[in-house]
Parts: C-alpha cells; sequence; structure tokens
C-alpha cells in the first residue's frame, strides 16, 4: 500500500506541474504584439507592448524555476531524499520535536538557498529592467536575514506545539490543533500590520490635509469608524502600488502605498478606499477568516485519520511512524482537494470584489475608481486579457475589463 501511495504522490505531483504549465500556455495564447481593440484609452500602443514583454520574460522565467522545483521535488521523492534528511535528524536526537526541528528547518533553509539566486535575478534584473525594482542589496540581504528569523520564531513555534499536541493528545489531536491554530490566525489577522509589517516597512500615519478630509469624510458619511488610516513606504522595494485592509474591530486599520499616494489624486484615492471600506461593511474579512478556519479545520481532520498510520512515512521511504513526514505526505496528497478549495475561494473573492466596487459606486464615485483600477494596471504593467481558464484558477480578482464593465453598469 505505501507503494501506492508513492505512485499516486508522484502523479500528483506531474500532474501540478503539467496543469499549471498547460494554464501557462494557455494564458500566453492571449498575448498580443498590437495593442487591442478593447483596450484602448487604457493603455497606449508603446506602453501596452512593454506590458507585453514584461509578461513573457515573467512567464518564461516562471516556467525555468517551477521546471526546476518540480525536478528537484522528484528527485527527492525518487533518490529517497526525504527519508535521508530523517535519518540525518535522527543523529541528535530522540525527540520527536527536535527531530521535527531539525527536518523542516534543514529541508526550508536548503529551498530558500537554492531560491535565492532566482530572486536576486528577478529582483535585480527583471523588476529593475522594467522600471519597478527599488530594493537595495542591503534591503534584500535584511529581508532575507528577518525572513529567517520570522521562520525559526513563527515557523518552528507552530511546528513544535503541533508536534507537543499530536504526542500528548493522540487522538484529540486534530481538534485541539484547531482551536490552536485558529487562535494564531485570528491574532495574526488582527495584529499582523502592527507587529510583523514595521520589521520590514515603516508605516505612519496619514498626515492631516486634503486626503484625510475627504477620507474622513466619505467614512462619516458610511458610518465607518475610522481613526487609524496609514501610509506605508512600499517605494523601499518598488514602485508598484497598492492599498490594503486588515485588522478586526479597534485593531483595523487602512494601509495606502507611499506609491498609490504619488500616482492619483484625491478622488481616485477615495474611490480606491470605498472599496476597501466595502470589504468591511459587507463583512468579507470576516466571511474569509471563518472559511480558512473551516479549511484548516478540514484537513486537520482528514489528517487525523492518516497520522496515526505508519503508511504516509513508508511511502516516503521512512520505516517508522514519523509525525513530520506523514504531514509531508499528506501535504502532497492533499493538493488535489486544496487545488479544489483554492478555485472555490478565488470564486468566491472575485465575487467579494465585484461587491466591494459596487459598494464604492453607490457611495462614491464610479468613474474614481475606474480611472484608479485604470492607472493601476498600467502602472504595474498589468496583463489585462487574460485566459478565461487562468483567471479560473488562479485570479482573486476580476479582470479590469470585467470590473470596468460591472462598475459602468452601476454608473447608469
Amino acid at each position: 500500500m505505501a507503494q501506492i501511495l508513492f505512485y499516486i504522490i508522484i502523479a500528483i505531483i506531474v500532474f501540478d506541474y503539467i496543469l499549471d504549465q498547460t494554464l501557462d500556455y494557455l494564458n500566453s495564447t492571449y498575448w498580443s504584439n498590437e495593442l487591442p481593440k478593447e483596450l484602448e484609452g487604457i493603455y497606449d500602443a508603446e506602453k501596452y507592448k512593454k506590458s507585453q514583454d514584461y509578461q513573457k520574460v515573467n512567464q518564461k522565467f516562471s516556467t525555468i524555476t517551477s521546471t526546476l522545483s518540480f525536478l528537484a521535488m522528484l528527485a527527492m521523492l525518487i533518490l529517497g531524499g526525504f527519508a535521508f534528511l530523517d535519518n540525518f535528524a535522527r543523529q541528535f536526537s530522540s525527540n520527536e520535536i527536535v527531530i521535527a526541528l531539525i527536518f523542516f528547518g534543514v529541508l526550508g533553509f536548503a529551498a530558500d538557498i537554492l531560491s535565492t539566486p532566482f530572486s536576486i535575478y528577478s529582483t535585480f534584473v527583471i523588476e529593475q529592467k522594467y522600471g519597478f525594482n527599488n530594493t537595495t542589496v542591503k534591503t534584500f540581504i535584511f529581508d532575507k536575514l528577518k525572513g529567517w528569523l520570522l521562520a525559526i520564531i513563527i515557523g518552528g513555534g507552530l511546528i513544535a506545539l503541533l508536534v507537543y499536541i499530536y504526542m500528548v493528545c493522540g487522538n484529540n489531536f486534530w481538534w485541539i490543533a484547531w482551536l490552536a491554530l485558529s487562535f494564531f490566525m485570528i491574532f495574526m489577522t488582527m495584529f499582523y500590520s502592527s507587529i510583523i509589517v514595521p520589521l520590514f516597512n515603516k508605516q505612519t500615519p496619514l498626515e492631516e490635509g486634503e486626503l484625510r478630509t475627504a477620507i474622513e469624510a466619505f467614512a462619516d458619511k458610511t458610518g465607518f469608524k475610522l481613526n487609524n488610516i496609514f501610509v506605508i513606504d512600499g517605494s523601499k522595494r518598488s514602485n508598484k502600488a497598492n492599498a490594503y485592509f486588515s485588522g478586526l474591530g479597534s485593531k483595523k486599520r487602512i494601509v495606502l502605498y507611499d506609491t498609490l499616494i504619488k500616482n492619483h489624486t484625491t478622488e481616485e484615492l477615495v474611490g480606491v478606499l470605498a472599496h476597501e471600506i466595502g470589504h468591511y461593511k459587507k463583512k468579507h474579512t470576516q466571511k474569509g477568516i471563518v472559511i480558512s478556519l473551516l479549511q484548516s479545520g478540514l484537513m486537520l481532520f482528514l489528517l487525523s485519520f492518516f497520522l496515526s498510520n505508519p503508511i504516509l512515512s513508508q511511502a516516503l521511504g521512512v520505516s517508522i511512524k514519523s509525525f513530520h513526514i506523514g504531514i509531508l505526505a499528506f501535504g502532497m496528497l492533499y493538493s488535489p482537494l486544496s487545488t479544489i478549495l483554492s478555485i472555490a475561494m478565488n470564486i468566491l473573492s472575485r465575487k467579494h470584489e465585484y461587491e466591494a466596487d459596487h459598494f464604492a459606486a453607490v457611495n462614491y464615485q464610479p468613474e474614481a475608481l475606474i480611472t484608479a483600477l485604470k492607472k493601476l494596471s498600467v502602472d504595474n504593467l498589468s496583463n489585462l486579457r487574460p485566459h478565461p481558464a487562468y483567471v479560473f484558477f488562479h485570479y482573486s480578482h476580476p479582470p479590469l475589463l470585467k470590473r470596468i464593465e460591472a462598475l459602468s453598469k452601476t454608473n447608469n
């Protein structure tokens, strides 16, 4: 049976790779060297060609990196790399928590080291060439060090906690682990912007002036209590712009990238903020948290059926029952269901985006949001003609033209 599971895992990995490459190919068939009629008035011919070149370079680069990752995973499976790493970890301790920490620590560190040259190329060659990169070598290095530190503290802490719960709670593992993870997820939702983000970026309250007055006036008009409006120094790393809403209750905050403020009018910025407030008013954040908690509960529930059986460990070449190997094998087997759930979440997310757009259009100015979305897309060299299949699998937001169409109907 372990051998069958091994072949199933191989088949899943191969299928995922083929699916991703097929979707990338289908998406590329919608590229054009000439400005399509439907994009006239959004892109000019020169900027559109630049966006197409940017998409092509990124897809080629993605194909190389994903292929190498695919081959590396196959090599680890076929050559018994995970079993070798498990034996290596057991040389240092007989404690399952320590073994799991060494196993995932070495695995994660090795993966990150191998991916770093590609990250450097993406940041300092591709993004630099197309005018996006502002990351210095110093910032890049410190980001890596901080990322490793967070991985050790948060990732290591969660792994240690899960192994401990499994060792102590036995059959009750899944629901106790679910409660622990649920607490962590809610905590991070509330405090991520005030604890994690400051490690990488500076956030400052939006200064008094025309923009803040306009935002506060709109918030008052829609009954949205807002005390926390922050500007983040996104330009420290990239010229790409964004805005997001985070937190719950008194910890909720709206964050604007400095690049967004620089390139948009007050009306456009309020339009973007109206969209973000729409997410809160429609309770999208709360719904997303509940769905994420249910998904993690489902995963842990299914995992509980496998962990007591050594077959998962044996499928990866480890003869004894091992918690960390079992989780690794289960994660690979869970991939098809994870893909299905991801598609469902993307469908729901696109629906939520339309609802937030509608809220902004009804309560503010649809033209302002339309203009802002057009600017954002052009400035970020976005692909505005994605293949429908690619959208179905990967897009959490509707394509721009669909959003403009819906907003225009609201305007009429």
